[in-house]
């Protein structure tokens, strides 16, 4: 079996429900609140230890109660913790505001996160060389991003990047990068074009793959997912079901993609992926909401139209 490391970001969720959020000095009653473990780094290694992968994350986490509830989330689903470390710094959270719609709006403070430096990597270096694939996202210092990804990639290994938040990405970013997983949105940023309309984002994509990107892949919500590289582009359509939360919606999707990524076949892998992201935003919460390799086998879903080649 493949052996998986996440460099990123570890949260603790605040997350409220409520029908919508408000607006500037405007005050609503919430309907419900809840505690998440979360994090986009810590979201994607839960995802891929669910899933049945051997997974070990990277990254700090403050000396507080949110920091031993979030490792002890990540060791209930397979997660190797024994590389993370203290800091000084506060446990990250993120604020998460809800609405019944299932669209959310989210308020990071970053805490620990931002003392994952160059050292942190160094001394553990050891890890992502003895893994096949390394995952990374931007929810640490951009510059450990950069340096993670290059000792990777001079390391033989696999590297995927979710760009989120998304960020203009330098060429050393791109150029150690395999695969780079953005939604439409932070595709948009990162190529500062428009996406609003498939043969936008397919524009925007392009120029991204003229930059040296070699495998795209855009999340696109309820219509699934565009995969890209310099050879073509297929478009892969969405499972038909209720989102309630798509908190970490994008996370699992990465989780499913890692787990059959070592099938040489990427749009198998996609197809994999839609079905784990496509459960996940049937439920509140990021990582509670992530299912399990038994639950994604036993899905039966429908899908809202066939793949198709995008000309």
């Amino acid at each position: 079996m493949k052996k998986v490391v996440v460099a990123g970001s570890i949260n603790m969720d605040l997350v409220t429900v409520c029908e919508r959020a408000p607006k500037g000095g405007e005050t609503l009653f919430g309907k419900e609140f809840f505690q998440v473990p979360g994090g986009k780094g810590a979201n994607q290694a839960v995802a891929i230890g669910k899933l049945g992968t051997k997974v070990t994350m990277l990254g700090k986490i403050g000396n507080d109660s949110f920091g031993k509830d979030l490792i002890s989330s990540m060791n209930n689903s397979g997660v190797d913790t024994n590389y993370i470390e203290t800091s000084a710094s506060s446990t990250g959270i993120a604020k998460i505001i809800v609405e019944e719609n299932g669209q959310n709006r989210i308020l990071v403070v970053s805490g620990a996160n931002m003392d994952v430096d160059r050292a942190y990597i160094d001394r553990h270096i050891d890890i992502i060389n003895h893994a096949d694939i390394l995952v990374t996202q931007l929810e640490i210092p951009m510059d450990t991003v950069e340096y993670v990804l290059k000792k990777a990639k001079e390391a033989g290994k696999t590297t995927i990047l979710n760009p989120a938040p998304a960020t203009i990405l330098n060429e050393a970013i791109i150029k150690n990068s395999d695969i780079i997983i953005p939604n439409e949105s932070e595709l948009g940023i990162i190529t500062n074009m428009p996406t609003n309309t498939l043969e936008e984002i397919e524009a925007a994509a392009h120029k991204l793959l003229n930059m040296g990107v070699k495998e795209l892949i855009v999340t696109l919500g309820s219509q699934g997912s565009l995969h890209l590289n310099k050879k073509d582009s297929m478009l892969h359509s969405a499972y038909k079901v209720k989102a309630v939360d798509t908190t970490a919606a994008g996370d699992s999707f990465i989780g499913g993609l890692v787990r059959n990524i070592q099938a040489d076949n990427l749009d198998e892998a996609i197809e994999f992926a839609t079905k784990v992201s496509a459960i996940t935003v049937t439920r509140k919460g990021a990582q509670i909401s992530i299912p399990t390799i038994e639950e994604v086998e036993n899905f039966k879903g429908e899908k809202n139209e066939k793949k198709q080649t995008v000309k």
